[in-house]
């Protein structure tokens, strides 16, 4: 009975024109349709659906009969199996894509807990043909994809054991291996686009679904999964299939050193379609470094160059307020650290944006002044003949002179907490303006110095200028209040020792120091004008 209603109804919507089927026609193709299959007409139904003449109903009408096949499909023994695969191989070709693409996220999406992973192995392929064939503007159906079928996955409980990962009750192990036979064909895709354009572009649409996907397996399954060694198992699919997402960053140009360094802790917004935050979820990057560092997954694809600094580096951008928990001084290797770094020895190329973030990070004035002086020591380097080095020169300096030559907190800078910072800076600018000829001007100093001017030299004047008020009216404060006294001014206390009472000639002392630290950058900061004076330049 079943039967002859399907038959009846396509020979009826072939005399239809133009595709202008109404609702009904829609709903009883589906009904009557899915009761065939399900009764066991499958040979039946496949000899009407590739029947030429029923090319157009098909391709309308035929994504209906997803749901029922699917079904059949799931039961491996049963006998019409072949016929089953054959109409869903012949929808796949006629039917549009995008109500295919539909119809098979509906399958996925409306999944029994029973057969999560069977039925997301069975539809994978045909997922990944109708995808294909949208062509060019697929990414957000990818994305779509991708997001579906990991919503399911999640669902299965997550191997724990050895034997609970070899035996794959509940299919997880199979989904993770297929998936990434899934998603290769649109990553070769992305690669191909970046050898077209002669560069990966971080906004490439399909690019940014696949580093959702990637950053969503970081974080869900892979975030809970303890990983076994080659040791205690030699084949793992969830061992292989981290190595595959990190493999997938890497060839997506997502570089992992720069990953781990990635600034998780500051929002800021990025041009293009998601904010950083949104793009590299801690979470996921967490996860990426445990399996990079603890697991040693996918250590071949990882820069064996990256130095002991650059490890270092990575992990100064990702303080927060440039401090680091108390705990740490429980740790005899982080006493090492300070002696470690001392006996770094690294290319030049790399002391540039170590020298970048720890003026950023370290809140320190006597290690940036330390870092300053350097900074003057590679410039003198890169100056002299045959030397060259392109970072601490011209347009690769000067983002660097833009950090060093500037106050803290502007013409309220505290002079003598950053006195070692300053000192090294202006003595930095100092052997610019001299070393480096006006017409030569191989560092960028000279067309730089206008703002170097309205943006250091002037708040220095400033701040110098309040500073040395300040203390000399502290001088004759103190000088009037201690006259004919030998009494201690103050006590000062640190936790519960008590330090020794400063006397009043010790004040004295300690602000006729402040104000000849002052008179000392005032002279260099007065050799500096007279030499760009000089040139014409102030």
């Amino acid at each position: 009975m079943a039967l002859e209603q399907f038959s009846d109804v396509v020979q009826r919507c072939v005399t239809i024109q133009d595709g202008n089927f109404s609702s009904a026609d829609f709903d009883l193709f589906q009904t009557v349709g899915q009761t065939c299959i399900e009764q066991g007409d499958s040979a039946q139904v496949l000899s009407i659906v590739i029947d030429e003449k029923n090319k157009n109903i098909v391709r309308c009408m035929g994504w209906n009969l997803l749901e029922p096949l699917v079904k059949v499909l799931l039961k491996k023994e049963d006998k019409n199996l072949p016929h089953c695969h054959a109409i869903l191989t012949h929808l796949l070709e006629v039917c549009s894509p995008k109500e295919l693409l539909v119809g098979l996220l509906e399958q996925i999406e409306q999944l029994d807990s029973g057969v999560i992973a069977e039925t997301i192995i069975l539809l994978l392929k045909p997922l990944q043909t109708v995808l294909l064939k949208l062509g060019r503007k697929k990414a957000s159906s990818v994305g779509m994809a991708l997001s579906t079928l990991l919503s399911q996955m999640v669902r299965l409980p997550v191997p724990l054991s050895k034997e609970q990962e070899e035996d794959d009750v509940f299919g997880l192990c199979r989904c993770c291996v297929e998936l990434l036979g899934f998603v290769s064909p649109f990553v070769e895709e992305i690669k191909a686009d970046a050898r077209d354009s002669h560069g990966m572009s971080r906004e490439n649409e399909l690019r940014v679904e696949i580093l959702k996907f990637c950053m969503k397996s970081l974080c869900e399954p892979l975030l809970e999964v303890q990983l076994k060694d080659a040791d205690t198992l030699e084949k793992s699919p969830l061992r292989d299939f981290a190595t595959g997402i990190l493999v997938i960053l890497n060839s997506i140009g997502e570089s992992l050193p720069n990953l781990l360094g990635h600034s998780i802790l500051r929002k800021r917004e990025v041009p293009g379609f998601l904010e950083e935050e949104v793009r590299y979820p801690k979470e996921s990057l967490a996860s990426m470094a445990h399996l990079l560092f603890v697991q040693h997954i996918a250590m071949d694809i990882f820069p064996e160059n990256l130095s002991t600094q650059e490890l270092y580096e990575k992990t100064l951008v990702r303080l927060e307020n440039s401090s680091l928990p108390v705990d740490l001084l429980d740790l005899k290797t982080f006493f090492s650290v300070p002696q470690v770094m001392k006996n770094v020895r690294c290319r030049i190329n790399t002391l540039f944006p170590h020298f970048r973030c720890m003026l950023k990070t370290s809140g320190h004035a006597g290690v940036e002044g330390y870092i300053i002086k350097n900074i003057k020591n590679q410039t003198d380097f890169a100056l002299k003949p045959g030397n060259g080095n392109e970072w601490f020169l011209g347009k690769h300096l000067l983002p660097l002179l833009q950090q060093v030559l500037c106050l803290p907190q502007g013409p309220e800078t505290d002079l003598l907490h950053n006195l070692d910072r300053i000192m090294e800076s202006l003595n930095l600018l100092r052997y610019l303006l001299i070393r480096d000829k006006e017409w030569e001007n191989e560092t960028g100093i000279w067309t730089e110095l206008y703002k170097i001017e309205d943006n250091y030299l002037k708040p220095l004047r400033t701040a110098l200028n309040m500073s040395r008020a300040h203390y000399e009216a502290e001088l004759k404060r103190n000088k009037e209040n201690t006259t004919g006294s030998k009494s201690p001014v103050c006590t000062v206390s640190l936790g519960s020792e008590k330090i020794p009472h400063m006397t009043p000639e010790m004040q004295t002392q300690v602000l006729q120091s402040a104000l000849f630290t002052f008179d000392l950058i005032e002279s260099v900061l007065a050799r500096i004008e007279e030499i760009a004076e000089a040139k014409g330049r102030l």
